[in-house]
């Protein structure tokens, strides 16, 4: 799974639509029905806000990421900074945040597919549990998707933690199936994932 600082494969137990033409740019949010916060890319001056989210999947989804809450917290603001920068121009890496009152509520991050021409993977997904079930979900991971279709990917990837069922029934109403590729877990020698797919 691919970490929003690290670079392995990352999804988190993010249970809970927009599109867009073209590339998602920091300026151009998805604007969801039913009272959904808006949707869009991250920008450079979102770390401070970047950073509280971090650690409040860390803390929520522990098994799901690649880092503990105490490093997250350990590493200092210019880090922050910095990989949020790369994060919000561009289409290899990219990262979609919704805000409501102020804070960040979910995130998806994605990025080309090292050695996957015409795929995106996504990784870092998570909904704060106040809007999980609330189709926000559905929302970040169509922000991607049209992101990746910009820049010429047609495919979504992202891995689930063998056993996690209430993020892979999430997913797979989002269109996403089971690709039957198990791979062993980057941290936890005990667990596996298994790979999912769908069209951007």
């Amino acid at each position: 799974m691919t970490d929003v600082s690290a670079s392995a494969s990352e999804t988190a137990a993010a249970t809970g639509a927009g599109g867009h033409a073209g590339p998602l740019r920091s300026a151009d949010p998805v604007s969801p029905g039913s009272g959904l916060p808006p949707v869009r890319r991250i920008r450079a001056e979102d770390a401070a806000r970047m950073r509280a989210l971090r650690l409040e999947m860390l803390a929520d989804s522990p098994l799901a990421f690649l880092e503990t809450v105490a490093d997250a917290a350990a590493r200092p603001h210019a880090e922050y900074v910095a990989r949020v920068a790369t994060l919000a121009e561009g289409f290899r890496n990219a990262a979609f945040v919704a805000e409501a009152d102020g804070r960040f509520v979910g995130h998806v991050g994605a990025q080309e597919a090292p050695g996957e021409p015409g795929r995106t993977v996504l990784f870092a997904i998570y909904i704060t549990p106040a809007w999980r079930g609330s189709g926000l979900l559905s929302t970040l991971v169509e922000a991607v998707a049209a992101w990746s279709r910009a820049a010429g990917r047609p495919e979504l990837r992202l891995e689930v933690v063998v056993g996690n069922n209430r993020a892979v029934r999430a997913y797979e109403r989002l269109g996403f199936v089971d690709s039957g590729v198990r791979l062993p877990h980057p941290t936890l020698p005990t667990l596996r994932e298994l790979q999912m797919l769908r069209a951007a």
